[in-house]
């Protein structure tokens, strides 16, 4: 028998009534994964106690929310039992493809930390994680989540991120539980991997996308061109980028952008409302390679406006079929935006994509690097660029203010303060 707690201990103890029929469904897809109807029984009980509003979950609270005097069942099924976790993950997969099957989905990449106190869980040490926004004890875990356009999302596949010294101290991987058949992989490795399992599955999708520990790999960016996987990486502000003028850093770029290439979108909608960026889409030198650029409408703390930069890669068929279906899709007058034909902005049909930047408009340009991204110059440089803003701000505490200087080199006479401007002249 698989049920643990009794519908009606379910309804009034945690309010699940509502999804847990469709609970029983998806149980039911994995429930040959497990050896016997005990694991089966403790794996239900493992799963409805995590789902479950219990502040604290370790082995003994969920014990007690399933009912059991102990919670010898659920640390057996953790560490002893006999279970198949590749095929739940395979069973979950066919699973969310029947739900959320949708050929405009997006795959996104990331990781996250799972803080530890001890030493013996599997590939645990100290290293950065999210969770904490620092330097910590933890796991880290890649996982790989399906999102469709309506914004329904599920987690898909998962890798346990194993550090170096972990890979090269086999016996402590014996003594975890870890196979001898695992090397040590890095963060978009396994991102690969998981990617690749999802193809060969069949999971449909439009996108692939990840922030810069993912964006960063070229390694990982090639093997999405050659399987032809279009994908939106998150990218470092020195990212070199390549248009006609030569290769320059993303940030450079981001200086060249007129105000016409701004687009102002938003991106998701947030508890209070659509959030809202200034968005520019860059062509470069390489056919379906472009540069997108996230400009924030409010500066931070630091007083700096905030950008993100972004490689979206299309390949050459791809790009054609999208075009066709645009076409079909919007009539014939193609990517024109409705409305746009009178002279009057209408708005985007379908997802908000920003206006393309033709590549020809970097090609002799000067650059205007945005503050927020400069390297730090030279002591005297920075001195220099506050005594020109004194002077700007303060022109009596100065011989010549920089429109005189000017002036002087062009080879007018400066002009005099008079004693209104400057009280402290004679």
């Amino acid at each position: 028998m698989l049920a643990v707690v009794d519908d009606t201990r379910v309804r009034a103890a945690d309010g699940h009534a509502a999804w847990s029929e469709s609970f029983n469904e998806l149980f039911a897809q994995v429930a040959g994964c497990f050896g016997n109807a005990a694991v089966r029984r403790h794996a239900r009980a493992y799963l409805l106690g995590l789902l479950s509003h219990q502040e604290r979950k370790n082995s003994w609270t969920l014990a007690e929310f399933a009912g059991d005097v102990s919670p010898d069942g659920l640390q057996r099924l953790l560490n002893f039992s006999p279970w198949d976790e590749d095929a739940c993950r395979d069973a979950l997969v066919r699973y969310v493809m029947r739900g959320l099957a949708d050929p405009a989905a997006v795959l996104a990449v990331d990781e996250t930390g799972f803080l530890k106190k001890g030493i013996m869980s599997a590939g645990v040490a100290r290293m950065y994680t999210g969770t904490a926004g620092r330097v910590e004890n933890c796991q880290v875990g890649v996982f790989l989540a399906c999102v469709t356009p309506d914004g329904s999302r599920a987690l898909i596949d998962r890798e346990l991120y194993l550090p170096e010294k972990w890979a090269d101290d086999r016996d402590r991987c014996r003594r975890a539980g870890i196979g001898d058949e695992v090397a040590f992989a890095t963060k978009p490795e396994l991102a690969k991997t998981m990617i690749g399992r999802a193809v060969r599955a069949g999971v449909p999708f439009a996108w692939v996308t990840g922030d810069e520990v993912y964006g960063g790999n070229p390694g990982l960016r090639s093997w999405l061109q050659e399987q032809e996987l279009p994908y939106v990486m998150a990218v470092a502000c020195s990212e070199p980028v390549t248009v006609p003028a030569g290769t320059r850093r993303a940030d450079e770029l981001a200086g060249l952008v007129p105000a016409s290439g701004w687009q102002r979108l938003s991106c998701a909608d947030g508890s209070k409302g659509p959030r809202l960026y200034d968005w520019a889409l860059i062509q470069t030198a390489d056919p379906g390679h472009c540069l997108m650029i996230r400009r924030s409408l409010h500066r931070n703390e630091k007083g700096e406006i905030e950008l993100a930069f972004f490689r979206c890669v299309t390949p050459p068929g791809h790009a054609a079929r999208a075009r066709r279906r645009s076409r079909g899709q919007m009539g014939h007058r193609g990517l024109l935006r409705r409305g746009e034909e009178r002279g009057r902005p209408g708005p985007l049909p379908g997802p908000q994509v920003p206006r393309l930047v033709p590549a020809h408009h970097f090609g002799h340009a000067r650059a205007c690097v945005p503050r927020c991204c400069r390297p730090p110059g030279p002591a005297s440089a920075r001195r220099r660029s506050r005594q020109r803003q004194r002077q700007r701000r303060h022109p009596e505490k100065g011989d010549l203010t920089p429109v005189d200087r000017s002036s002087r080199r062009r080879g007018h006479t400066p002009r005099q303060h008079s004693s209104r401007t400057n009280p402290g002249t004679t």
